[in-house]
């Protein structure tokens, strides 16, 4: 079994509830509106989550969109997936955007409105060199392995 990674939480909210997995075995933990808002279609706004965290060095947030409101209502991240550094203490937000063209998206107080999920992030040692090793893929990429079989 993975060992819990603790990240300390700061609520501004003390009305809402507290990021959490909807089910055992999730990836992401709900972040939730601390603000009412509408979305106006291709609208976009930072909402306010209530809560600050003090993420681990070594690991990094990721807010992920929520599938069923990006499926139901064209609800979106506009920087997908946003970062959040370990090192950044100030309120967490998401950059949500609505991409339906007609409907406006109405958030409420305490509505599910993204994923966050904790990933670890090693530093990394770039080094500089004259050549690649070759793989079968190479330099393929953006579209190279087609849509069909």
């Amino acid at each position: 079994m993975l060992q819990a990674v603790t990240v300390p939480v700061k609520k501004f909210d003390d009305t809402l509830e507290m990021p959490a997995y909807a089910y055992v075995g999730d990836a992401g933990l709900d972040l939730r509106a601390a603000e009412d808002a509408v979305l106006k279609p291709f609208e976009r706004r930072m909402v306010s989550c209530g809560i600050a965290m003090a993420i681990p060095q070594g690991y990094a947030g990721f807010v992920l969109p929520r599938s069923g409101l990006a499926a139901k209502h064209g609800i979106s991240i506009v920087n997908a997936p946003g970062l959040i550094d370990s090192n950044y203490r100030g309120e967490i937000k998401a950059i949500l955007i609505n991409l339906d063209s007609q409907t406006p998206f109405e958030i409420k107080h305490g509505d599910r409105i993204a994923q966050l999920v904790i990933m670890q992030t090693p530093p990394v040692d770039l080094v500089e060199v004259d050549e690649l090793s070759q793989t079968d893929r190479g330099i393929g990429g953006f579209g190279s392995s087609g849509i069909g079989q």
